[in-house]
This record gives C-alpha cells, structure tokens and sequence, in this order.
C-alpha cells in the first residue's frame, strides 16, 4: 500500500467542534457541568416545549469572537442564527440552532510546523442530547437507547478548516495546536475522552498533480489525537484501493471503530440543501461593533505559539518548549517560577525531568501537588548558592511535590548541605583511591573512562553532599 500511495495525492479537511466553557447554555438557563444525573440539566426550552423562545447567552459570543481572533479570522460585523432541520431522537425541537452563511468568524489560518492551515470559518450552535444505548441483545448490539438531554443546547463554536492538510500526521498537529489554542484562552476544557472536544475529518484522495478533488468521505467518532491519525490512515488505504480496483469512492459518513481499527459506513453525507436552512426567526441577526471586538481582543492571553517562541528565546530547545507548552499547567507553573527570577534552564532541567515523570506515574497534574513555584525556586537558589548538589535537589523535589515542604528546611533536617571544604573531600577521596588499586592502576593505563567510577564512589561516600566540580579536581590530581 505504501507504494500504491506515491501515485495519490491526499487532501485533509477537520471539522471541529469546541464546547464552550459557558454556566449556562446558548439559549436556556440550564447548566452546563459534565456528570450531572441524566436530564438533570434541562428546562422546558431545551426540552423544546410549545410556546418558548431562545435567549442567546452574550458570554457565548465573547467566546467566540475570542477564538476567532485567537485563529486569526475575520469578526464581521453582522451574523445571525439559522434552522438546520434534521430529525434525531436527541434533538428535541426537531431542528438545531446553528449558523448557516454569515457565521461569527470567517477567513483565519493557523500555522503548523511553518505550514499555514486556513480556517474557513467558525460558528456558534447549540448541541445535541445524547443517546445511551442500552439492554442484550446479542451479537446485534443494544435492545433499547435512552436519551440523556443534560448536552443539549451546550454551545459549540464549530471550527471548520480549509481542506490544505496533506497527511494524517499533518490533521493530527492541526488537532493538537487547536486544542492548545482554545485550552490557553479558557473557551474549551479540549477533554476529547468526555467529548467537549470532538473532530470529524473530510478525506479524499485525487492522483498525483491533479487539481481536482477526489469524492470525499466524512469521518465521525474520533475521541483521541492517535485515533484520528489511526483513521484517517486506514481511510486513506481504504479508498486507494476502492480507486485501484476501478470502484468509485462514494460520499457517505462513517464511523471509526478504534476496536476494529476501521471505518463503518453509517450513511449517505447530507449536503446543505438537505437541512433546509432558514433564518432563525426567534432571534435577531447581531451586530458586533468594532468596539466590542477591540475590548476581546485587548484581553486575549498569550498564545500557545508566541508562548514557545518566547521560551526558546530563554535558550530553551524548540523540543523542551513544545512540551511545556502542550501540558498547559506546566507552562503556566514554568511562567510563575520564571517570575521569581530563577535560571530557566535549570527549572526546566527539573520539570522536564524528575517533575514530568512523577505527574506522568502518578497520573495527576501540577496542581495536584503541594510543589509551589516559591518552593521551587528556593531549591534552585539552593543549588545555585552550592548550599546543595543538583543530586540532592533531584532526590528532594518528590518530597516536596508530596509534603509542600520548603527545599531550606528537608535540607536542614536531614543534614543535605553540600561539603565544599575541599579538605574534607580530599580525605574521601584519597580514601576511595586506595579502596580500588585495580581500578587505579587501569586508569593509569589510559582507561580515563573510569573516572566517573571514582567520582561516584566518592559520591556514595558521602551521599551526594560532596561539591561535583570540586571530586573531579582532586581526582584528576591524585590520579594524576
């Protein structure tokens, strides 16, 4: 298959849908919080009872103008709501208040890896409910569906991309950015597994040089970053062979099934002419003053790009600032510690490494810790000051994710400060020499590899406290 994919060039489009981190909904008073007892977090307007009008949540709008500059797209001064009319046992009016052909955001891009990714276009409607499938009924699947109502009317702000991505690693990174995006200015929790963030991907595949686009096949059900480079792998191979064979790829819907590790056809792809647009003649177009754009905008956080660009001017590597950066608790850690004037290097020494794989083992996040950025920067102090070796600081810092314990006092406790009196190391040393004639004797024979040897024997002698530089020195000398 690899081969068979030189001759075929791919085109990628992702449709993304945020969920708005909003109290309300976009037209009720109901609340938003994920978890809550099912159809808990209705009222008789998302129930779309007879008689009831939408009220549109301003906050909703904020958010969404707030995204589209953080996208870089174009706020028009006017949008307005429309009808999308399709039956679902999870719509309860029987049609969803969506935005049809003047959204509140147009015309934006992001930039992936120097490769700049257009964004048609963003715009704001209210979720569905969601079906819980339930009962046996054999290999067929569930016997009954229950409807839980609580995610409808959520707000969305549906992101839709230009179909420029040109591989599954390509729509992976977009994903990825976008999430960042969203998290930092606080519109989107982006939890894919509880589906406040969810992706549906546009594949289509033409030959090698051509400009036409191939028919293209909509992808839904993708909860996870590696799942949506896993499907739209296999679809890509999926239509190269349809193609191959001399079949014809139809447009439809389908499925990922991660399981199975493939597409399900679900259904024929509606166009918009299927929906029956019509304006939504309970709510107003709006208008959006340039003011009201200039007060979003002058609020907007740092982004997650500008963010990296300015670690890498502290000397971080373009490696160890994208991966602070993509855990959003760290970087915002990382800026309060930055504050406090430490050496950047060294912090990041540290949260990339002891701090990093003790939140990875334990599954937990910064915050879940005691550690504070003040905390940490003592510790740095510490080591800086030589008070204490790298070492020591290394072996303490678990603790004090743990007790919330200041570096100054474990240290004082346990007797850490680091031996600098080059006499008393001397002693140690000449001490460890004897201890390892062969060893000596090989060095001096040309295997000057062995001096980490030395260095940590003298080390354990004297459980770390010992200066590093100041063991090299009077190793090198004594060895000669």
């Amino acid at each position: 298959m690899e081969s068979l994919r030189d001759k075929y060039e791919v085109v990628i489009g992702l449709e993304v849908h945020a969920q708005l981190k909003t109290k309300s909904k976009i037209f009720a008073p109901d609340g938003t919080e994920f978890g809550k007892e099912p159809n808990s977090e209705t009222s008789p307007i998302t129930l779309g009872m007879p008689g009831v009008l939408p009220v549109l949540n301003k906050e909703v709008v904020n958010m969404g103008i707030l995204t589209g500059l953080a996208l870089n797209c174009e706020i028009p001064e006017r949008c307005k709501f429309d009808r999308k009319q399709y039956f679902y046992p999870d719509l309860p009016k029987g049609y969803q208040i969506s935005q049809y052909d003047e959204p509140i955001c147009v015309n934006g891009h992001i930039d992936i890896k120097g490769k700049r990714i257009g964004i048609t276009r963003a715009h704001l409607e209210e979720d569905a409910g969601k079906l819980v499938h339930a009962g046996a009924a054999g290999l067929a699947g569930s016997s009954y569906s229950l409807v839980d109502l609580n995610r409808a009317g959520t707000p969305l702000l549906e992101i839709v991309s230009e179909p420029d991505m040109r591989s599954a690693e390509e729509a992976r990174m977009y994903m990825e950015e976008l999430r960042n995006i969203v998290r930092y200015i606080g519109v989107c929790d982006g939890n894919l597994e509880e589906g406040s963030m969810r992706c549906d991907a546009n594949i289509s595949i033409m030959p090698k040089g051509s400009k036409v686009f191939g028919t293209r096949a909509e992808i839904k059900n993708v909860n996870s970053f590696s799942a949506l480079q896993r499907a739209i792998e296999y679809e890509i191979d999926r239509q190269i062979e349809i193609v191959e064979e001399g079949g014809e790829v139809v447009q439809e819907t389908r499925l990922w099934d991660d399981n199975a590790r493939e597409t399900k056809s679900m259904r024929g792809k509606e166009d918009a002419h299927d929906y029956r647009y019509f304006p939504e003649p309970d709510l107003m177009p709006l208008q959006i003053s340039r003011e009201w754009v200039q007060e979003i905008k002058d609020r907007m956080p740092e982004l997650p790009e500008a963010k990296r660009q300015r670690y890498m001017g502290l000397g971080l590597s373009e490696y160890d600032a994208s991966v602070i950066v993509e855990q959003m608790g760290l970087a915002l850690f990382f800026d309060e510690v930055l504050k406090l004037g430490v050496t950047p290097k060294i912090a990041v020494n540290f949260i990339m490494g002891e701090i990093a794989a003790y939140l990875k083992e334990e599954h937990i996040e910064i915050a879940d810790t005691k550690l504070t950025p003040e905390n940490l920067a003592e510790l740095i102090s510490l080591i800086e000051k030589n008070t204490i070796s790298n070492n020591i600081g290394k072996q303490i810092i678990i603790d004090m994710m743990k007790t919330g314990e200041k570096a100054s006092s474990i240290v004082e406790e346990r007797g850490l400060s680091q031996i600098t009196d080059e006499s008393a190391i001397k002693k140690i040393v000449q001490k460890v020499v004897e201890a390892n004639p062969q060893q000596v004797e090989a060095y001096k024979g040309g295997k000057t590899q062995l001096l980490g040897f030395f260095v940590g024997q003298v080390m354990k002698e004297t459980k770390g406290r010992a200066n590093p530089k100041a063991v090299n020195d009077l190793l090198k000398e004594i060895l000669g």
